[in-house]
């Protein structure tokens, strides 16, 4: 189960770029490891044991991982990382993406959906010279982007927070998304994968999102090369609800081809 953290803390968490990229590394290792000694940390990261210890000291106050005699070892489950640590990672890829979705959508008036993530928040940074779209979203970070452009027009979901993702979910985004005619969704995941379609790690997340997909007339998935193949817990989109996959040239060859069976549009960025 996701940790829950305050939105203040999730911003403060990681500090410079340069720190965030290495706690998000720091919990990426725990999560594969189980269990790791700050010397492994040391030679991994080339960090002095001082910082490392206030690395971890910071991740254990936010519920991320359980100090341990020389080191640490994960607190539940790290699937999800706060949106303040993803918003550092692959961040070249993402840009590229984001170029290519935007490139995608009409110049004309059109209605475009867009979950929250920090993939589908670098499409929206791409849609700010637009002359006339609307955007639908649940995502707080998109609609702090959007905002002060006034050839934008903004309209948000209710609903509950989840200060993870910082995106509206349940009942009231879902009833938002089903009263409106969507032009293009632009979905934002977790994983991907030609068994399991379009996933994510929260399930009333997920249930938000397949509501913003099934008004669609047409879904574009914006995933970089790392959620190829990946499976989290909920589906959002089973892939025949895809009609776009926008990736990087890091993503797996031979999932990215079992999705072209399938009759995805695969874009390499």
């Amino acid at each position: 189960m996701a940790t829950a953290f305050s939105t203040t803390s999730v911003a403060e968490l990681g500090g410079s770029p340069k720190r965030s990229r290495r706690m998000a590394g720091i919990l990426d290792t725990i999560a594969e490891r189980g269990e790791v000694t700050l010397a492994e940390l040391a030679e991994q990261f080339g960090s002095s044991a001082a910082t490392l210890r206030r690395d971890l000291g910071a991740l254990s106050d936010q519920g991320l991982i359980i100090r341990t005699h020389g080191g640490a070892k994960p607190a539940g489950s790290l699937a999800e990382l706060p949106v303040a640590l993803r918003d550092t990672r692959f961040q070249d890829a993402k840009r590229r993406i984001a170029r290519a979705a935007a490139a995608r959508l009409p110049r004309e008036r059109h209605a475009v959906a867009l979950s929250g993530g920090t993939t589908t928040a670098s499409v929206a940074r791409e849609l700010v010279n637009h002359s006339d779209l609307t955007i639908i979203t649940n995502s707080l970070s998109i609609a702090s982007l959007a905002a002060p452009y006034p050839r934008l027009r903004v309209v948000m979901t209710g609903g509950i927070l989840r200060p993870q993702s910082l995106e509206l979910v349940g009942v009231l985004a879902e009833g938002t998304f089903s009263a409106i005619n969507v032009g293009t969704a632009i979905l934002g995941a977790d994983g991907i994968s030609a068994d399991a379609g379009v996933t994510t790690h929260d399930e009333t997340e997920a249930r938000t999102n397949h509501a913003m997909v099934a008004k669609a007339q047409r879904t574009i998935v914006v995933a970089d090369g790392s959620k190829i193949g990946r499976v989290a817990l909920a589906q959002m989109a089973e892939v025949s609800d895809v009609d776009v996959l926008i990736t990087d040239d890091s993503a797996d060859a031979a999932e990215l081809d079992r999705l072209r069976t399938m009759g995805v549009t695969v874009v390499i960025a």
